[in-house]
């Protein structure tokens, strides 16, 4: 198992994780007892470092990791985020980093799971309206009442980064990162290289369409969450399946899927970063794991991302 070390204050994770988002919401329907028996496969093979989210579900997300670590909790490394507020119906209702609002997040993520403890608790997306400095002195003090052990920020610019790290050593960054969204290489990566912070890269197949598995709208479900997305309309796939043609090739001459290479690819543009591909399904999840023992040549990572350079992705990211 190729293990990574995430920032300065000991966290080590595997390099490929969970993410466990479309188990609960955003996908489509989900069969809780198939998730279930994927969890517990997960942690089997050793794919131990689950990533959730209050705002999942919404609350769901999180009972159900509970159920599958009860009486194993000290085998997960557990990452779950704040500060995305919805109501039990799933409303959207903004963004909130006030202190108090951290604090109560915290206690109500434990009580949900179970828990007395978080290792990885992260601010899911940055209040424009309350310095970062606020919000990660919050988090900070859940660290010294020993409800949460790292944290960390997803989606933060280099500016609040830096702000953040100054009031409270960040463990981790967890942002978007693939082939296909590469914008993280620019400014991000270099901050956080300098500053030793970690990096986890979510939606690592760019949500799926890396795989190859879609070809077209119809091959998702009613009411997935991607119906609505830019990069998902009907034009814009056809566009995008351009850029699987240099990944399928390359993934046809190692004998591997399309998804392992774009994972491979991923492992292999730094010893900093964890990846967490998240899937329902038992057999994605294997072939996941075993990305890990692909090692691509030079050639293959450079043609690939020059490749991906050259293309320009019809439509935003959200």
């Amino acid at each position: 198992m190729k293990k990574i070390l995430l920032g300065k204050q000991g966290l080590q994770v595997p390099a490929i994780g969970l993410g466990c988002m479309g188990m609960s919401d955003f996908y489509g329907s989900s069969d809780r007892v198939n998730n279930l028996k994927v969890l517990e496969k997960a942690l089997e093979i050793g794919c131990n470092f689950w990533d959730t989210a209050d705002m999942y579900g919404p609350f769901t997300n999180e009972r159900l990791l509970a159920e599958a670590f009860q009486g194993k909790r000290e085998k997960i490394i557990l990452a779950t985020k704040f500060g995305v507020m919805r109501s039990e119906a799933g409303e959207w209702l903004g963004i909130n980093g006030r202190p108090e609002y951290v604090k109560s997040c915290c206690d109500a993520s434990l009580q949900r799971m179970g828990t007395d403890y978080i290792d990885l608790y992260y601010q899911h997306r940055v209040d424009p309206d309350v310095p970062i400095a606020e919000t990660v002195g919050a988090m900070a003090g859940l660290v010294q009442e020993g409800k949460v052990k790292y944290i960390g920020l997803s989606e933060a610019t280099p500016e609040q980064i830096r702000s953040a790290h100054q009031v409270h050593p960040i463990t981790s960054l967890q942002t978007e990162y693939s082939l296909w969204s590469r914008d993280v290489e620019q400014e991000i990566l270099p901050t956080i290289r300098e500053l030793g912070i970690g990096f986890v890269a979510y939606s690592p197949m760019g949500r799926g369409f890396l795989s190859g598995e879609i070809q077209a709208q119809a091959d998702l479900q009613e009411g997935d969450w991607r119906r609505e997305n830019p990069r998902f309309q009907p034009e814009a796939i056809e566009h995008n399946k351009k850029l699987l043609a240099t990944l399928s090739k390359h993934a046809a001459d190692l004998k591997i899927s399309n998804a392992q290479l774009a994972l491979a690819w991923l492992l292999a543009q730094g010893d900093d970063i964890a990846l967490i591909p998240g899937t329902r399904h038992e057999k994605y999840l294997l072939q996941n794991w075993q990305a890990m023992e692909i090692a691509l040549t030079d050639r293959v990572i450079a043609d690939l991302a020059d490749q991906a350079s050259k293309f320009e992705v019809e439509g935003t990211r959200y």
